[in-house]
């Protein structure tokens, strides 16, 4: 069999995990972990199942690579970026905030934090790759953030940690709700401008008087 009537996957002398794991992202969040299934993600990745499991023996497996290829490196370059930033602590949040926006308006991120929270309790190592691999990453960037601005007198005292859950919430709101009330009918919430309120919101509470927020 050959030209377009052949299946995609034999039209490829080998399968990428990258496709994958690519497909795998989108039937995840279409489909949440439980109802997932490998066969679909085989299909929509253009490989046999059998190819599938030459990869990956397990969904959980497929989970994991799913989060280190597509969900990690974002989250290593929004570091990477921000840390090396040598700019006042507020005009850095007024750069990263609307970055997040557009990454989980991009990539269906959104999704994927409600499935991990919705299946928690029956698949405990979704929570546990997405904590090990996600957030606590994320969590640990914005308290160097803001532990370098205390100690150059720009940011309040207290818990840096406590600040960055402060800084995040509203925003992981937003995501929560697109993804699970306005499918609903919930009124739409707008990522890209809720950044931009939240930044100037946040910034009067964090930024010490006589700062620039």
């Amino acid at each position: 069999m050959t030209g377009s009537t052949a299946p995609k996957w034999r039209r490829r002398k080998e399968a990428r995990p990258g496709d994958i794991t690519a497909a795998a992202l989108q039937v995840f969040a279409e489909k949440g972990f439980a109802t997932a299934r490998m066969e679909e993600i085989a299909r929509r990745a253009g490989v046999s199942k059998g190819t599938l499991y030459l990869y990956f023996e397990t969904k959980e497996d497929v989970f994991r690579a799913v989060v280190q290829e597509a969900v990690v490196p974002n989250i290593e370059a929004l570091r990477g970026g921000v840390l090396a930033l040598d700019l006042p602590f507020a005009d850095i949040v007024r750069l990263f905030l609307p970055r997040f926006a557009q990454i989980a308006t991009d990539l269906p991120v959104g999704a994927v934090a409600k499935m991990v929270i919705g299946e928690s309790r029956n698949f405990p190592e979704l929570a546990k790759v997405w904590h090990d691999h996600v957030v606590s990453h994320a969590i640990a960037m914005l308290t160097a953030l803001i532990e370098r601005g205390q100690q150059r007198g720009e940011v309040r005292s207290g818990d840096p940690r406590l600040h960055a859950f402060s800084l995040m919430g509203p925003m992981m709101l937003g995501v929560i709700w697109r993804e699970t009330l306005m499918p609903v009918g919930g009124a739409p919430v707008d990522l890209a401008e809720l950044a931009r309120q939240h930044c100037e919101t946040v910034l009067n509470g964090l930024v010490v008087d006589g700062g620039k927020p």
